[in-house]
Protein backbone atom coordinates (compact mmCIF):
# COMPACT_ATOMS: atom_id res chain seq x y z
CA UNK A 1 0.00 0.00 0.00
CA UNK A 2 1.20 3.50 -0.85
CA UNK A 3 2.27 5.49 2.21
CA UNK A 4 1.09 9.07 2.81
CA UNK A 5 3.22 11.85 1.31
CA UNK A 6 5.46 13.86 3.64
CA UNK A 7 4.45 17.50 4.18
CA UNK A 8 5.07 20.35 6.62
CA UNK A 9 3.10 20.59 9.87
CA UNK A 10 1.13 23.55 8.45
CA UNK A 11 0.14 21.59 5.34
CA UNK A 12 -0.81 18.59 7.49
CA UNK A 13 -2.98 20.79 9.74
CA UNK A 14 -4.83 22.27 6.77
CA UNK A 15 -5.50 18.78 5.36
CA UNK A 16 -6.59 17.54 8.77
CA UNK A 17 -9.14 20.34 9.12
CA UNK A 18 -10.56 19.48 5.71
CA UNK A 19 -10.97 15.87 6.81
CA UNK A 20 -12.55 17.01 10.09
CA UNK A 21 -15.33 18.66 8.09
CA UNK A 22 -16.06 15.32 6.41
CA UNK A 23 -15.90 13.47 9.74
CA UNK A 24 -18.38 15.85 11.34
CA UNK A 25 -20.76 15.44 8.40
CA UNK A 26 -20.49 11.65 8.69
CA UNK A 27 -21.20 11.85 12.42
CA UNK A 28 -24.36 13.88 11.78
CA UNK A 29 -25.44 11.38 9.12
CA UNK A 30 -24.81 8.51 11.53
CA UNK A 31 -26.92 10.23 14.19
CA UNK A 32 -29.75 10.67 11.67
CA UNK A 33 -29.45 7.01 10.65
CA UNK A 34 -29.59 5.94 14.29
CA UNK A 35 -32.75 7.98 14.79
CA UNK A 36 -34.37 6.44 11.71
CA UNK A 37 -33.40 2.94 12.87
CA UNK A 38 -35.03 3.52 16.25
CA UNK A 39 -38.26 4.52 14.51
CA UNK A 40 -38.57 1.24 12.60
CA UNK A 41 -41.86 -0.58 13.23
CA UNK A 42 -41.72 -3.97 14.92
CA UNK A 43 -43.34 -7.36 14.45
CA UNK A 44 -44.47 -9.77 17.13
CA UNK A 45 -42.53 -13.02 17.37
CA UNK A 46 -45.12 -15.79 17.37
CA UNK A 47 -42.86 -18.85 17.25
CA UNK A 48 -42.16 -20.30 20.73
CA UNK A 49 -38.39 -20.72 20.27
CA UNK A 50 -36.69 -22.86 22.90
CA UNK A 51 -32.89 -22.94 23.07
CA UNK A 52 -30.45 -25.30 24.75
CA UNK A 53 -28.34 -23.55 27.38
CA UNK A 54 -25.86 -24.67 30.05
CA UNK A 55 -28.73 -24.29 32.53
CA UNK A 56 -31.31 -26.22 30.55
CA UNK A 57 -33.98 -25.10 28.06
CA UNK A 58 -34.53 -21.35 27.66
CA UNK A 59 -37.13 -19.54 25.61
CA UNK A 60 -36.45 -16.39 23.60
CA UNK A 61 -38.26 -14.53 26.36
CA UNK A 62 -35.92 -16.08 28.94
CA UNK A 63 -32.90 -14.61 27.17
CA UNK A 64 -34.09 -11.13 28.16
CA UNK A 65 -33.96 -11.89 31.87
CA UNK A 66 -35.58 -8.83 33.41
CA UNK A 67 -34.37 -6.50 30.64
CA UNK A 68 -36.58 -4.74 28.09
CA UNK A 69 -34.27 -5.23 25.10
CA UNK A 70 -32.27 -8.15 23.71
CA UNK A 71 -29.45 -8.12 21.17
CA UNK A 72 -28.73 -11.48 19.53
CA UNK A 73 -25.59 -12.18 17.54
CA UNK A 74 -26.06 -14.99 15.03
CA UNK A 75 -22.70 -16.74 15.50
CA UNK A 76 -21.66 -19.05 12.65
CA UNK A 77 -21.13 -22.47 14.21
CA UNK A 78 -22.44 -25.37 12.16
CA UNK A 79 -23.36 -28.53 14.12
CA UNK A 80 -20.68 -30.47 12.21
CA UNK A 81 -17.88 -28.02 13.10
CA UNK A 82 -15.55 -28.39 16.07
CA UNK A 83 -15.02 -24.65 16.51
CA UNK A 84 -16.86 -21.45 15.72
CA UNK A 85 -16.23 -19.25 12.69
CA UNK A 86 -13.00 -17.23 12.98
CA UNK A 87 -14.65 -14.04 11.65
CA UNK A 88 -17.52 -14.34 14.15
CA UNK A 89 -14.88 -14.95 16.80
CA UNK A 90 -13.18 -11.73 15.69
CA UNK A 91 -16.44 -9.89 16.37
CA UNK A 92 -16.97 -11.73 19.66
CA UNK A 93 -13.54 -10.57 20.83
CA UNK A 94 -14.66 -7.00 20.14
CA UNK A 95 -17.92 -7.20 22.05
CA UNK A 96 -17.06 -9.50 24.96
CA UNK A 97 -15.91 -6.62 27.14
CA UNK A 98 -18.66 -4.28 25.95
CA UNK A 99 -21.78 -6.30 26.64
CA UNK A 100 -21.20 -6.08 30.41
CA UNK A 101 -22.39 -2.46 30.17
CA UNK A 102 -25.65 -3.26 28.36
CA UNK A 103 -27.72 -4.14 31.46
CA UNK A 104 -27.22 -0.57 32.68
CA UNK A 105 -29.29 0.45 29.66
CA UNK A 106 -31.96 -2.23 30.22
CA UNK A 107 -30.51 -4.45 27.47
CA UNK A 108 -29.46 -8.12 27.42
CA UNK A 109 -27.16 -9.87 24.98
CA UNK A 110 -26.86 -13.47 23.77
CA UNK A 111 -25.14 -15.32 20.95
CA UNK A 112 -27.07 -18.06 19.16
CA UNK A 113 -25.62 -20.88 17.04
CA UNK A 114 -26.87 -24.17 15.60
CA UNK A 115 -24.01 -26.19 17.10
CA UNK A 116 -24.91 -28.38 20.09
CA UNK A 117 -24.50 -26.66 23.44
CA UNK A 118 -21.63 -28.98 24.42
CA UNK A 119 -19.53 -27.75 21.47
CA UNK A 120 -20.48 -24.16 22.18
CA UNK A 121 -19.46 -24.40 25.82
CA UNK A 122 -16.12 -26.01 24.98
CA UNK A 123 -15.27 -23.35 22.38
CA UNK A 124 -16.46 -20.51 24.62
CA UNK A 125 -14.17 -21.75 27.40
CA UNK A 126 -11.26 -22.00 24.98
CA UNK A 127 -11.80 -18.41 23.81
CA UNK A 128 -12.29 -17.03 27.32
CA UNK A 129 -15.62 -15.32 26.60
CA UNK A 130 -18.23 -14.63 29.25
CA UNK A 131 -21.35 -13.58 27.30
CA UNK A 132 -24.42 -15.88 27.22
CA UNK A 133 -24.43 -18.28 24.27
CA UNK A 134 -27.22 -20.74 23.51
CA UNK A 135 -27.93 -23.40 20.89
CA UNK A 136 -30.72 -23.30 18.29
CA UNK A 137 -29.90 -26.88 17.31
CA UNK A 138 -33.48 -28.04 17.90
CA UNK A 139 -35.46 -25.09 16.51
CA UNK A 140 -35.89 -23.01 13.33
CA UNK A 141 -34.48 -19.75 14.69
CA UNK A 142 -31.51 -19.64 12.28
CA UNK A 143 -33.53 -20.26 9.14
CA UNK A 144 -36.34 -17.96 10.27
CA UNK A 145 -33.86 -15.10 10.72
CA UNK A 146 -32.07 -15.97 7.46
CA UNK A 147 -28.61 -16.84 8.80
CA UNK A 148 -28.66 -20.51 7.82
CA UNK A 149 -29.27 -20.35 4.09
CA UNK A 150 -29.87 -22.68 1.19
CA UNK A 151 -29.30 -21.06 -2.20
CA UNK A 152 -31.60 -23.58 -3.82
CA UNK A 153 -34.50 -23.03 -1.40
CA UNK A 154 -36.82 -20.39 -2.83
CA UNK A 155 -39.49 -20.75 -0.14
CA UNK A 156 -37.78 -19.40 2.99
CA UNK A 157 -34.13 -19.86 3.84
CA UNK A 158 -33.09 -18.89 0.32
CA UNK A 159 -32.79 -15.24 1.41
CA UNK A 160 -29.90 -13.39 3.04
CA UNK A 161 -29.53 -9.67 3.81
CA UNK A 162 -33.04 -9.10 2.38
CA UNK A 163 -32.02 -10.45 -1.03
CA UNK A 164 -32.36 -13.86 -2.70
CA UNK A 165 -29.38 -15.96 -1.65
CA UNK A 166 -29.06 -17.22 -5.21
CA UNK A 167 -28.47 -13.65 -6.44
CA UNK A 168 -25.78 -13.10 -3.81
CA UNK A 169 -24.15 -16.45 -4.61
CA UNK A 170 -24.03 -15.71 -8.34
CA UNK A 171 -22.53 -12.28 -7.62
CA UNK A 172 -19.86 -13.81 -5.38
CA UNK A 173 -21.25 -12.12 -2.27
CA UNK A 174 -21.66 -15.49 -0.52
CA UNK A 175 -19.40 -18.41 -1.32
CA UNK A 176 -21.42 -21.58 -0.74
CA UNK A 177 -24.81 -22.96 -1.67
CA UNK A 178 -25.84 -23.99 1.83
CA UNK A 179 -24.61 -23.10 5.28
CA UNK A 180 -24.12 -20.56 8.07
CA UNK A 181 -23.88 -16.79 7.67
CA UNK A 182 -23.50 -14.00 10.26
CA UNK A 183 -26.03 -11.46 11.44
CA UNK A 184 -27.34 -9.50 14.40
CA UNK A 185 -30.96 -9.15 15.49
CA UNK A 186 -32.66 -6.96 18.07
CA UNK A 187 -35.79 -7.68 20.09
CA UNK A 188 -38.02 -5.64 22.40
CA UNK A 189 -40.15 -7.04 25.21
CA UNK A 190 -43.54 -5.79 26.34
CA UNK A 191 -44.38 -7.89 29.42
CA UNK A 192 -43.98 -11.42 28.05
CA UNK A 193 -44.63 -10.49 24.43
CA UNK A 194 -41.48 -10.38 22.25
CA UNK A 195 -41.11 -8.20 19.16
CA UNK A 196 -38.46 -8.23 16.44
CA UNK A 197 -37.27 -4.68 15.73
CA UNK A 198 -34.09 -4.94 13.62
CA UNK A 199 -31.63 -7.25 11.89
CA UNK A 200 -28.42 -6.51 10.01
CA UNK A 201 -26.00 -8.65 8.01
CA UNK A 202 -22.76 -8.49 6.00
CA UNK A 203 -21.18 -5.00 6.07
CA UNK A 204 -23.83 -3.90 8.54
CA UNK A 205 -21.78 -5.78 11.14
CA UNK A 206 -18.64 -3.69 10.53
CA UNK A 207 -19.61 -1.16 13.17
CA UNK A 208 -19.29 -3.83 15.88
CA UNK A 209 -15.74 -4.79 14.86
CA UNK A 210 -13.59 -2.65 17.13
CA UNK A 211 -10.31 -3.89 15.62
CA UNK A 212 -11.48 -2.62 12.24
CA UNK A 213 -12.45 0.71 13.82
CA UNK A 214 -8.92 1.01 15.20
CA UNK A 215 -7.31 0.01 11.88
CA UNK A 216 -9.51 2.49 10.01
CA UNK A 217 -7.74 5.44 11.70
CA UNK A 218 -4.30 4.20 10.59
CA UNK A 219 -2.68 5.12 7.25
CA UNK A 220 -2.36 1.50 6.14
CA UNK A 221 -5.97 0.71 7.12
CA UNK A 222 -7.31 -2.84 7.04
CA UNK A 223 -4.70 -4.01 4.51
CA UNK A 224 -7.18 -6.21 2.64
CA UNK A 225 -6.55 -4.78 -0.82
CA UNK A 226 -6.11 -8.21 -2.37
CA UNK A 227 -9.88 -8.68 -2.13
CA UNK A 228 -9.62 -11.50 0.39
CA UNK A 229 -11.64 -9.78 3.09
CA UNK A 230 -10.93 -11.16 6.56
CA UNK A 231 -8.60 -13.82 5.13
CA UNK A 232 -5.88 -12.71 7.55
CA UNK A 233 -8.01 -13.21 10.67
CA UNK A 234 -7.36 -16.13 13.00
CA UNK A 235 -8.85 -17.32 16.26
CA UNK A 236 -7.02 -15.15 18.77
CA UNK A 237 -5.23 -18.14 20.33
CA UNK A 238 -3.67 -19.01 16.96
CA UNK A 239 -1.70 -15.84 16.28
CA UNK A 240 2.05 -16.14 16.71
CA UNK A 241 3.71 -14.16 19.48
CA UNK A 242 6.64 -13.06 17.33
CA UNK A 243 4.93 -9.95 15.99
CA UNK A 244 4.68 -8.70 12.42
CA UNK A 245 2.21 -9.73 9.74
CA UNK A 246 0.85 -13.26 9.86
Amino acid sequence: MEKPRIVSRAEWLAARKELLTLEKAATRERDALTSARQKLPMVRVETPYVFDSPNGPQSLRDLFGDRAQLIVYHFMFDPAWDEGCKSCSYLADSINGSVVHLPARDTAFAAVSRAPIEKIEAFKTRMGWSFPWVSSHHNSFNTDFAVTVDVDDVDGSGEYNYQPARTLFEAGRIWFRKGELPGLSVFLRDDDHVFHTYSTYQRGLDVFLNTYNLLDVTPLGRQEEDGRIMAWIKHHDRYTTTGGRQ
